[in-house]
């Protein structure tokens, strides 16, 4: 999940048996731990900036050459594509 403890604690907290419930079946849902799901939801209650969360864009690539092929042409060249001439 990309957080970065160096240590772990043990700890034991209460909660409504209906949330512990709801939490377990979202935890298979996604097919991850109720441990891992617990540390997700305390990670974005405590950096809601999304400070450690792990981000990729997708992929958006639409073929061509990309920006060398841009860089290759001539000033002129850029203008007659920009403007349509």
């Amino acid at each position: 999940m990309g957080c970065s403890i160096v240590g772990a604690v043990k700890t034991t907290v209460e909660i409504p048996d209906a949330l512990f419930a709801e939490a377990k079946l979202e935890a298979a849902r996604r097919g991850v731990t109720f441990k891992a799901l617990i540390e997700e939801g305390l990670v974005q209650v405590l950096r809601p900036d999304g400070a450690g969360h792990d981000f990729t864009l997708p992929d958006a690539s639409v073929g061509g050459r990309g920006a060398r092929e841009w860089h290759s042409l001539s000033h002129d060249e850029r203008l007659a594509l920009i403007y349509d001439t």
